[in-house]
């Protein structure tokens, strides 16, 4: 349905920004049973919520007779988002929806200058936008004044209450005005919200627009399941197969996303990373490198990302797994918007496979599960986008065609066609070798076959002390073998994966070598707790032989990834 009962300069805005018809969280709210209520929205990220708040608020802001804003004086509106990113897009938005009716609108975030935000509120504002913690050092300063606010909007008030904004909270909703109207918009309800709702809202109307499915309806979602030790190379090759115009990588930390940013920088992406160690003018490089094409991949923590309007955006990939579904939407939502297509890829180590499915069915989210791009996969991708490419209709003007001349000269058109693809390829990142895809017996045999190799006649089993109770897998049990050992897939034989143990064979050449390598590597990181011994004989003997005197073999966790995510309870997440 097309807007209706708007005022008339708020309709000229949006018609101008090619707004038709709004979207249903906007529609619900400019619903007469809404107008002057308090409101408790849910609604997806990517919803259109900005403009939404924008046209709840207006009958608050504009004068009855000539539908425009009054002069300029203490603020009639505060909005309030957890982010320095989130907090400048709303600004940017409600700006322009906002820009006919003479509206001043000051923005007060951290990172930025402090006292120009105050001469700015000095000034005069009818809406101020801000983050929580720069609202409430500028209200105990004395530079913003609440005592003419007539509407407070709570964007993204779950991802607020998160990051230990409570107290922040509550002291900017008790200095406002008791009459004032309170909009929450969230795109989760947890009983934080609710209990705010209850003690600063009045006869909330509330209004939800998230459907049954929980996953956004543009986002198709994958699943890639890869070797611990593989999970850097899984992000290059996704990152090639896809070739998408703009991408986002999730890590959990801020030294996971220096760590990846780096390790794709080197392999010739062009990437920026976003985290709570870089300063607000480098996110603001970041941000225009991605806008100007510049740069195709940003790194990012989950709050670092918060925000980011990227109308390119069409993948987004969870290198490190979210803690929950909500996480899951709230990444995931940065693309697949205003009815554009995204794809949400997953990587999931082996061992957390179980975890992950559960995850996704509790939040009816439904995933493809899939296996990492192969070297193959990726070849042939670019094979098809080389050709598209060359397809297209396209103007030569007469120095390009006359410089084609003299190469059909000097090379027969089948050397011309292979330097270009040459030339195209050596533009690419190369693709990276998977453990799963690499076809060795060790990485690929399931756990009790055996297959003869040759090398193999003569060998030396050895035993590792965890087992199948401790997610045990010869995907990445194999890699684990090489890296304490020093030695390549190739030279691992059989392995047997029991309920509590796992035994290998090594050839009997270079057992001792292996074993060497293993005692270097004892106590680094995590890899270094599990334990290796040499048995004398097969499997078989193993078990009839004595345990060792202190009982059976400890309960250890399994390896942890190259990239290394966060552990232990939940924690204040880190910008």
């Amino acid at each position: 349905m097309p807007f209706t009962h708007l005022p008339t300069l708020l309709a000229e805005a949006l018609s101008a920004r090619g707004y038709a018809a709004p979207t249903p969280v906007q529609a619900s709210v400019i619903e007469p049973q809404a107008e002057g209520r308090d409101l408790i929205v849910s609604a997806q990220t990517g919803s259109g919520k900005t403009v939404a708040f924008g046209l709840a608020i207006a009958p608050q802001l504009l004068t009855e007779d000539e539908g425009r804003l009054p002069p300029p004086r203490a603020p009639l509106a505060l909005a309030i988002a957890p982010t320095r990113e989130l907090a400048l897009q709303v600004s940017r938005e409600l700006e322009w929806l906002y820009a006919k009716a003479g509206a001043r609108i000051s923005t007060c975030v951290g990172g930025m200058d402090a006292s120009r935000e105050r001469r700015s509120l000095s000034h005069g504002a009818h809406i101020v936008v801000g983050t929580p913690g720069r609202l409430r050092d500028h209200i105990e300063r004395g530079a913003l004044d609440l005592s003419n606010i007539k509407a407070v909007i709570l964007d993204e008030a779950d991802e607020m209450l998160d990051m230990g904004f409570r107290e922040d909270l509550e002291l900017i909703l008790d200095a406002s005005p008791e009459g004032r109207r309170t909009l929450l918009f969230s795109a989760t309800m947890p009983k934080s919200i609710v209990a705010l709702a209850k003690r600063y809202q009045k006869d909330a109307l509330r209004i939800s627009t998230v459907g049954e499915d929980r996953g956004h309806g543009d986002i198709s979602y994958q699943a890639v399941t890869v070797a611990p030790a593989d999970i850097e190379n899984a992000v290059v090759n996704l990152l090639r197969l896809h070739e998408a115009e703009t991408a986002i990588l999730f890590c959990a930390t801020r030294d996971n996303v220096r760590h990846l940013h780096a390790g794709l920088i080197e392999r010739g992406f062009a990437a920026v990373a976003l985290s709570g160690e870089h300063s607000q003018n480098e996110r603001n490089s970041a941000m225009q490198a991605l806008r100007d094409k510049r740069a195709r991949v940003c790194v990012a923590t989950d709050v670092a990302a918060r925000g980011l309007d990227l109308p390119s955006l069409s993948l987004v990939v969870h290198v490190e797994l979210p803690r929950d579904a909500e996480t899951l939407q709230h990444r995931s939502g940065r693309t697949g918007r205003a009815g554009k297509k995204g794809t949400a890829i997953l990587i999931v180590p082996y061992q957390r496979k179980r975890r992950v499915e559960m995850m996704l069915r509790g939040a009816r989210i439904a995933v493809e599960w899939m296996n990492a791009p192969t070297v193959d996969d990726i070849r042939q991708a670019d094979k098809s986008r080389l050709m598209t490419m060359l397809m297209e209709d396209v103007e030569i003007d007469e120095d390009d065609r006359a410089l084609g001349a003299q190469l059909l000269e000097k090379k027969s058109p089948e050397e011309v066609a292979a330097a270009l693809v040459r030339s195209y390829r050596a533009r690419m990142p190369a693709p990276e070798e998977m453990i799963e895809a690499s076809g060795s017996a060790g990485s690929s045999r399931e756990a009790g076959k055996e297959h003869h190799r040759d090398g193999f006649d003569d060998v030396v089993w050895f035993r590792m002390d965890i087992g199948r109770r401790q997610n045990a897998d010869p995907r990445w049990i194999l890699p684990l073998i090489c890296r304490r050992g020093h030695i390549t897939k190739n030279e691992v034989g059989a392995i047997r994966i029991a309920a509590n143990e796992t035994m290998f064979q090594v050839p009997s050449a270079i057992a001792s070598k292996f074993m060497s390598a293993v005692k270097r590597t004892e106590g680094q990181e995590a890899e270094g707790a599990v334990q290796f011994e040499a048995v004398q004989g097969g499997p078989e003997q193993a078990e009839r032989a004595p345990r060792r005197a202190n009982g059976p073999a400890p309960v250890r966790h399994a390896p942890r990834p190259t990239l290394r995510p966060a552990s232990g309870a939940p924690r204040r997440p880190r910008s």
